[in-house]
């Protein structure tokens, strides 16, 4: 907004994003991009000065590949999946309405399946901060294109870490709402009972804003709530920040890794933090549910009729988790509830 203060039109952003886009070099960021006559004639669309109406103003964003835009393709990172949807998903509008330009749709994990970023038929996005790295998944390219700069925000998902994983691989920030606070309408449905739309920002106060713009209760998906949104809490002088306990850190045989981890201990310490350890045991056991138990049956139940007539389609370690779900019962499913 600043930029707009000082003379900057949203014409302006629109083309240093298209050109931040071709400098990035990335053909792994984004599936689809939004047509670029259309995006600066959204511009354009919005005057030459500030709208007090539309918080977003002329704030260009992305979409994650498994949230509809309206004439733009879905493919959930399976292109023999996609389809073309007639309108967007709720939260898109509410963010076009605040003002800001989307730009384009961004790669996935297929299927939101997995939390590394690699698993998608296109070309894999490249960590911001060390290309060596995996993005982080499942909202890999949201990810990347935030941190990277060439969006201001861009939506992902989170069911089980995929809007946290890469935000922290590519340090920014990553904002999962409670579920129901923001609509999944128009979201292909990875575990419907614990999807949300999450938000990806350089910082805390640009992701609450946005959420804060895109929360809102909708009669069309059965698990949204109505909540009501305060404002955004400073910090405590004190910070306590929950860790794993020692005997229920996994490092995987990763000597540097478990170092460095001590390290930010360490620093959080020394910045005046209070640690507080927790036994992740119970979490790890839940993750368990989500990938190898229970909940995999809510994946398979969102795509059975595509994976029973094109299984070849799917990334084959996307394939095995989702048809893992055919071994399991409805009596496995209420065990795993119950836990």
């Amino acid at each position: 907004m600043n930029d707009y203060r000082h003379g900057n039109k949203p014409v302006d952003t629109i083309e240093a994003t298209f050109a931040a886009i071709e400098e990035a070099g990335d053909p792994g960021i984004f599936i689809s991009l939004v047509d670029r006559d259309k995006a600066l004639a959204a511009a354009r669309e919005l005057g030459g000065r500030i709208d007090p109406t539309k918080p977003l103003y002329g704030v260009p964003f992305a979409v994650k590949d498994n949230i509809d835009v309206a004439g733009m393709p879905t493919t959930v990172g399976c292109p023999e999946y996609a389809y073309t949807p007639a309108k967007s998903a709720p939260v898109v509008d509410r963010l076009t309405e605040a003002g800001a330009i989307l730009v384009g749709k961004t790669n996935l994990d297929q299927f939101a399946t997995g939390l590394v970023g690699v698993r998608t038929p296109y070309p894999v996005p490249r960590n911001a901060v060390d290309p060596s790295l995996v993005p982080g998944g499942s909202s890999s390219g949201s990810a990347v294109a935030t941190a990277r700069g060439i969006v201001a925000f861009a939506l992902g998902t989170d069911t089980a870490g995929s809007g946290r994983i890469p935000a922290g691989l590519n340090n920014i920030v990553g904002l999962k709402p409670s579920v129901g606070a923001l609509s999944t309408s128009g979201l292909v449905p990875a575990c419907r009972t614990l999807d949300c739309i999450s938000v990806f920002a350089l910082g805390v106060d640009d992701a609450f804003a946005v959420f804060s713009i895109a929360a809102g209760y909708d009669p069309t998906d059965p698990y949204s709530r109505r909540m009501a949104l305060g404002a955004l809490h400073r910090r405590a002088e004190k910070m306590k920040i929950g860790v794993p306990s020692k005997a229920s850190r996994k490092f995987f045989g990763d000597r540097d890794m478990e170092a460095g981890f001590d390290t930010a201990l360490g620093m959080l310490t020394s910045f005046g933090a209070d640690i507080v350890e927790i036994d992740f045991t119970e979490f790890y056991a839940t993750a368990d549910l989500l990938y190898e138990g229970a909940w995999v049956a809510e994946r398979y139940a969102a795509i059975r009729d595509f994976i029973e007539a094109q299984p070849d389609s799917l990334h084959p370690v996307t394939r095995t988790i989702i048809e893992g779900a055919t071994r399991l019962s409805a009596a496995d499913a209420f065990a795993g509830q119950y836990r």
